[in-house]
């Protein structure tokens, strides 16, 4: 078996995340017949998903950018 790659490792708690957060709200609101709930707790999963984006996306500053910001100070 081959060992997963460190990207896919990162980024495993934000997936996990996202999908227990599904499958609660499915459960919320089929199950338990609680349409609210299982609904703000569906709006969990793109609020985590972002939050995984946010986090894990590099921020590169170029040249110009830096230029515009010491000149803007």
């Amino acid at each position: 078996m081959q060992p997963m790659p460190n990207s896919l490792k990162i980024k495993l708690p934000f997936i996990i995340s996202g999908f227990a957060s599904f499958l609660f709200s499915v459960w919320l609101y089929f199950i338990q017949d609680q349409e609210m709930a299982g609904i703000f707790v569906g709006l969990w999963v793109p609020s985590i998903h972002s939050l995984g984006t946010l986090l894990l996306t590099p921020v590169t500053v170029t040249n110009e950018a830096r230029e515009g910001a010491v000149s803007r100070g």
